[in-house]
């Protein structure tokens, strides 16, 4: 499976004023793999930020810091809490503006591969609702990459 068949391609809506950005993947890897990419400092590191601190459950703490490809050099962190925790299926973080809610909702196996659906709620404008869709694409890339073994998928 390549990564245009992985990754479908985003949306943005208006719901009450709040963007809400979603996007489908379909990865050919065991569950468990595809939860630890998202559900844990280790996985998140791999492709998308460092997690610390990272309080695995409702409430725990979590930090994502990551370089900014937006303003370079400048650290992009964004602290909040964990808001929705299922093993092996919905995990939620909440954090600060400009990032607010984000969560993947891991579906059971379908045939050879796991659907894990993104979505992403923030305020904001119809440019910054684009800049997020190609930056979340970007990231995906990185996770499908990071899944297949791929170390030069890690964010620097």
């Amino acid at each position: 499976m390549s990564q245009a068949d992985a990754i479908e391609r985003g949306t943005c809506e208006t719901r009450d004023g709040t963007r809400v950005l979603r996007f489908t993947l379909r990865l050919p890897h065991p569950v468990p793999r595809v939860w630890a990419a998202v559900a844990s400092s280790g996985g998140l590191r791999s492709w998308l930020a460092v997690a610390e601190p990272f309080e695995p459950h409702i409430g725990g703490a979590i930090t994502l810091r990551r370089l900014s490809t937006e303003r370079e050099g400048e650290a992009d962190d964004a602290s909040g809490t964990v808001t929705a925790w299922d093993v092996e299926r919905v995990a939620e973080y909440t954090v600060g503006a400009p990032h607010s809610r984000i969560r993947f909702h891991l579906e059971p196996p379908r045939g050879d591969h796991v659907v894990l659906r993104f979505t992403h709620e923030f305020r904001g404008d119809d440019a910054r609702c684009a800049d997020r869709l190609v930056a979340w694409h970007a990231h995906f890339e990185r996770l499908v990459a990071a899944l297949a073994g791929d170390r030069a998928a890690k964010p620097s």
